[in-house]
């Protein structure tokens, strides 16, 4: 593949980072690894939805070419003993390199979040456990890691709310993937903290077993009054402590 004058304009017309009160839209999809999306799909999905960011699960190193292809930024974290794990294109520099965090694991799969850093805002790039408390403790560990104004978005392996504290589920409501092929449910999620969704969407699959999701997020300014009932709150549990 070459590049083309659309991808040159993919990463020319946005080189900031997006600040309070600007929005941005990212998506997500977990391409099934080695059998699923390959990498024409993934880059024809990126010139036709134009996202800022574009968070991938079980990405393979084919995967490594976005950047050759379209410009931007990207980074790649297979999981441990693994030939896939998370990756992330983005139209934005990154604050600093993506690391790897480890996960409360189970026995089968050693799990990691990509933690991505741009500075006015960060993300955490998951694929969690299909254990249902396990999932959810995942969340907890990864949340205090990420600035204020952040998102955990990714193939959760989720059913039913996700207890996470601080954040709300904003994804779009609409089935994302079919357990055993026969029963639709909802996986793939977006949880935000410091943003409000202005878009959501459940978008057409293809070569792989999930739908890929986009949702359109704007920063928000800290909200001084719940600040002020936080410090509150902290100060009575001390209280309650001593």
């Amino acid at each position: 593949m070459s590049h083309s004058l659309a991808d040159q304009n993919m990463i020319s017309e946005s080189g900031n980072v997006p600040q309070i009160g600007q929005s941005f839209t990212i998506l997500s999809w977990n391409l099934l690894r080695a059998v699923g999306a390959p990498l024409d799909e993934v880059v024809a999905l990126a010139r036709n939805v134009k996202p800022d960011i574009f968070l991938m699960q079980e990405a393979i190193g084919a995967f490594d070419r976005l950047p050759e292809i379209m410009g931007g930024y990207y980074a790649r974290i297979p999981l441990p003993d693994r030939i896939h794990g998370t990756a992330c294109w983005s139209r934005f520099p990154f604050a600093r390199a993506p690391v790897s965090c480890a996960l409360p694991s189970g026995l089968m799969v050693r799990r990691t979040a990509q933690l991505i850093d741009f500075g006015s805002f960060s993300i955490a790039n998951v694929h969690l456990s299909h254990g249902q408390i396990l999932n959810r403790r995942q969340l907890r560990h990864v949340a205090p890691m990420l600035r204020h104004h952040a998102l955990v978005m990714g193939d959760f392996n989720l059913v039913g709310p996700a207890l996470m504290p601080g954040f709300q589920d904003v994804g779009p409501r609409a089935p994302t993937h079919r357990m055993a092929d026969m029963l639709p449910i909802r996986i793939d999620r977006c949880m935000v903290r410091g943003m409000t969704a202005l878009e959501t969407a459940v978008l057409p699959n293809q070569s792989s077993d999930h739908h890929p999701i986009r949702v359109r997020l704007r920063l928000e300014a800290p909200d001084r009054h719940s600040t002020f009932f936080q410090r509150l709150r902290q100060k009575q549990r001390l209280r309650d402590k001593g």
